[in-house]
């Protein structure tokens, strides 16, 4: 990965970890299954999670009946966050293997084979190389497999700002407590005003808090503000990418051109060979 500094995503998993339960579970399994088709999506299947992070995505897949899960991360902490869940809530899932890794290694993803799924959610966009890693996560999809990726919206000038807010948290403690500083009781107060305006509680905004991969609101704003390096795309720029590499898209759900991931689910065609385009072909599709 790109050679920058880089958010230390693991750090923030293994404090998640501690508000892990059934019901942020349950909310990762029911996420899985919304975008990949429902019950029978994962059963029976090999699962590979680029990017495993707490390891809450892998361990929905391992219960939801997939029959081989390979998680990776970069990060070692990450590594560690899913090992720790894989102890907690499936330490007997043998089918469900765990090491580090990295996603522009070629030499490394062509020694784990192809998948039937493979699932990165917010991850790609975090390596420096955006379009080269969605091509590498592509390219280890077999024939009549699903690609389920999550990628940051472009937002044109907005996302230049975001990219220099991440840039400079990463820069070093000053850095990091101006931007923690700033953003996190601004967010914290004005949704306390909001909720007050409207007679309703402010604790329960946080105690109901669910994302789409069960996060806390407070660990979504770490992860947000920290993450970095930092790229984004719009949908349309994914959906060519792939399209060119013969992907068919079976679905999409967006933020609606707003702050956020756009989430793909593309299916490669069975007998569908090697992507016919280099990294590369993703020219003047990078984020400004």
């Amino acid at each position: 990965m790109s050679g920058e500094a880089r958010f230390a995503f693991g750090a923030n998993w293994k404090n998640f970890l501690e508000h892990v339960d059934a019901r942020r579970i349950a909310e990762a399994e029911r996420s899985l299954l919304a975008m990949l088709g429902g019950p029978a999506a994962l059963r029976g299947k090999s699962v590979l999670d680029i990017g495993s992070g707490s390891g809450l995505f892998s361990l929905a897949a391992t219960r939801l009946g997939a029959a081989r899960v390979h998680s990776f991360d970069y990060d070692a902490q990450s590594v560690a966050c899913t090992s720790e869940m894989k102890r907690r809530f499936a330490h007997e899932a043998s089918h469900w293997s765990i090491e580090r890794g990295d996603v522009l290694d070629a030499a490394y993803l062509e020694r784990l084979g192809h998948f039937d799924v493979v699932y990165s959610w917010g991850v790609l966009h975090h390596t420096g190389r955006i379009w080269e890693a969605i091509a590498n996560a592509a390219g280890r999809v077999r024939g009549g497999g699903l690609l389920f990726i999550a990628i940051y919206n472009d937002q044109g000038r907005k996302t230049r700002f975001w990219t220099a807010v991440k840039r400079l948290n990463n820069r070093g403690a000053l850095g990091r407590s101006a931007v923690l500083g700033t953003f996190i009781p601004y967010w914290s107060i004005r949704g306390a005003v909001l909720d007050l305006l409207r007679a309703r509680d402010p604790r329960r905004r946080y105690r109901e808090y669910r994302s789409a991969r069960g996060m806390s609101a407070m660990h979504d704003w770490i992860d947000w503000l920290g993450g970095y390096p930092f790229e984004a795309a719009k949908p349309e720029a994914v959906f060519r990418f792939l399209r060119d590499r013969g992907f068919v898209l079976r679905d999409l759900t967006t933020c609606a051109g707003g702050l956020g991931c756009n989430e793909f689910v593309f299916e490669k065609p069975e007998g569908l060979n090697a992507p016919a385009l280099p990294p590369s072909g993703a020219a003047g599709m990078h984020a400004p």
